[in-house]
């Protein structure tokens, strides 16, 4: 049962109208059964998956408060008897168990999401290195599985830091990591945000209603008119690479730019707008990226919620444990204060892109974009004096043409880079890559060789008019939300623009054989 399914609708539009008849401390407890239905219709088996990390997390948390509650009690019981040595040793011997517990906790959720996803990437390189004819597995992925893993694991290592204390009720706990709008594509949220709305009791709010429905429908416009249309192109262009080349590749480029675009940010869409509805707050995830004037700038806007997991559990974490430590004081001793301080630094960006990369998929295509999207960035950081140098001279830097340029640079840059997420390979990717410069052939697409990738004139004007919309909502975004200013409006014009969106929806969605089966890119993570 996903997004763009007609039962998923029934289902939503039963789940809204119960949620608000039933007495209101019941609201949660509905929307944890929701989930588990959801899930169930995803694959029944899947359930076990996602039991057994909401049990695992919830009674390993309990234990890590456990020990620090002890803790507490025992210094404060004996503060008068034990000397500070004493002291020390015990706080020692408390956190080595916490920290085991921890460790266990992540290596059997990990643990399960490593042996589902990366087992046929295993068994692929010891076939090509030691050429052997190891069979595959083949397991099938289940749904959402790395983003409630990372959202409990989150959970987990926010409790064993102490960030707040470990949740008592399983059910809350449960719902936390199955709330089923995030199961597909996310966004990875944290307890402590969560929680402030998930578990209120919510009356009808007609403001919250309104808007919550508005974004839904924001979503499936992007998702059902935009990106499943041009979806049609960019299969056609990669799942042929020895007939598109050249020009085509580019206009590959693009084209999967507005659908990963369209697809992503319209399943996110749709999930806030499920949350608004339900009265819970979700974080944002995305935050216009395409008008990000840098890669660093792009990643701040893009995924937001995956790139501060990563910040937060391995990135400062990595930086600051000891062994970087030592190799930190051991670089500033043999190539300088100014050197030895960036090597850590380097090799922490360079684990959390490779790890970024590898969460993606179990595929070198993956590793090598997520390798370069960190070694451009540390590239782009050490030359900002360079570029500092440059404005200060030049006084070109807040004019709107070299803006303009910045945001063209870092599209195009992106899209190179997001190719290794297309073809079947890294070895294809570079060979596509070559024929941009080998065999362009700009005149075969002005000739109307777009039109032999399976889209028809009318599609095309579909979507020039659908990009241009999802354009000018964003340029529009900019100023504060589109939706307060929508809502400010006269009623008949407000809901003039309602009407239009829902029916263009109807009208103008990429429906067809198989629509019910159909996924949000996100979806296989």
């Amino acid at each position: 049962m996903l997004f763009t399914s007609h039962n998923f609708v029934i289902f939503l539009i039963l789940l809204f109208i119960i949620y608000y008849l039933i007495p209101k401390k019941f609201q949660w407890i509905l929307l944890l059964t929701a989930s588990y239905i959801f899930y169930f219709f995803a694959g029944n088996w899947y359930l076990t998956y996602i039991l057994f990390t909401t049990v695992s997390t919830y009674f390993v948390s309990l234990k890590l408060n456990q020990l620090s509650v002890r803790q507490s009690g025992y210094l404060k019981e004996r503060k008068d008897s034990l000397t500070r040595e004493e002291k020390k040793e015990y706080k020692a011997a408390v956190k080595t168990k916490r920290f085991r517990w921890l460790l266990l906790c992540l290596f059997l959720n990990f643990g399960i999401l490593g042996i589902l996803k990366y087992t046929d990437f295993a068994i692929y390189n010891i076939n090509m290195i030691f050429n052997q004819e190891l069979s595959f597995f083949q397991f099938i992925l289940p749904l959402g599985i790395s983003f409630y893993t990372f959202q409990s694991m989150g959970y987990i290592i926010d409790v064993y830091r102490e960030k707040y204390p470990a949740e008592k009720n399983i059910g809350k706990l449960a719902l936390f990591i199955s709330f089923f709008p995030q199961l597909i594509q996310g966004p990875i949220s944290r307890f402590d945000d969560l929680k402030e709305t998930m578990f209120k009791k919510h009356e009808y709010n007609q403001t919250n209603i309104t808007f919550g429905l508005t974004r839904i429908l924001w979503g499936y416009f992007k998702k059902m008119v935009v990106a499943d249309r041009i979806l049609i192109a960019v299969n056609t262009i990669i799942g042929d690479p020895d007939k598109y080349q050249g020009a085509y590749v580019l206009m590959g480029m693009f084209f999967y730019a507005i659908e990963l675009y369209s697809d992503f940010t319209g399943g996110i869409d749709i999930t806030i707008g499920i949350a608004e509805v339900l009265g819970i707050r979700i974080r944002e995830n995305f935050i216009r990226p395409y008008f990000s004037k840098s890669i660093v700038e792009y990643w701040r806007r893009w995924h937001i919620t995956l790139g501060t997991w990563f910040k937060e559990y391995m990135f400062y974490p990595i930086s600051v444990c000891k062994p970087m430590l030592n190799l930190s004081k051991t670089c500033r001793r043999a190539f300088g204060e100014n050197i030895g301080k960036r090597i850590p630094v380097y090799i922490a960006t360079l684990v959390v892109w490779f790890t970024t990369g590898f969460w993606h998929g179990g595929s070198w295509n993956f590793i090598v974009w997520g390798l370069l999207n960190g070694i451009i960035i540390l590239i782009s950081q050490e030359c900002a004096p360079l570029y500092d140098r440059f404005h200060s001279k030049c006084h070109i830097g807040h004019t709107f043409c070299y803006r303009l340029f910045q945001i063209t640079r870092t599209f195009w840059l992106m899209s190179f880079l997001r190719t290794f997420d297309c073809y079947r390979d890294v070895s294809t990717t570079v060979k596509m890559y070559g024929t941009i410069f080998t065999n362009l052939n700009i005149q075969e697409i002005l000739n109307g060789g777009f039109m032999g990738l399976g889209l028809t004139t009318a599609d095309y004007i579909v979507l020039i008019l659908g990009v241009t919309t999802i354009l000018a909502v964003s340029l529009i975004g900019r100023r504060g939300s589109v939706r307060k200013k929508l809502s400010a409006k006269p009623v008949l014009l407000r809901y003039a623009v309602y009407f239009i969106l829902f029916l263009s929806i109807l009208i103008l969605g990429a429906y067809g054989i198989g629509y019910d089966a159909s996924q949000f890119i996100y979806s296989q993570f």
